[in-house]
């Protein structure tokens, strides 16, 4: 299964991905809510954790995959 680190992620859907058998980091349980880190430094966390990141965020994490190909997966979600 997959192995993410949900950026601010819904915390429903996080269970959900759990129920069937995903590893999922939050940046809560990781420490690092609330804290204004830029983009590119969750996209580094995420790498230096070999896992995906899990994102609401389209825009930045579009620009920064386009910048950086190297990483293990950037899933972009919308909300509505």
């Amino acid at each position: 299964m997959a192995r993410l680190y949900a950026d601010e992620f819904p915390l429903p859907v996080v269970k959900i991905l759990r129920t069937l058998g995903h590893d999922v980091l939050t940046v809560q349980e990781a420490n690092k809510a609330e804290q204004k880190i830029p983009d590119n430094e969750v996209l580094s966390y995420a790498i230096s954790l070999n896992r995906a990141v899990l994102t609401l965020n389209r825009h930045d994490f579009i620009r920064l995959h386009k910048q950086n190909t190297q990483h293990q997966g950037i899933i972009i979600c919308k909300s509505n």
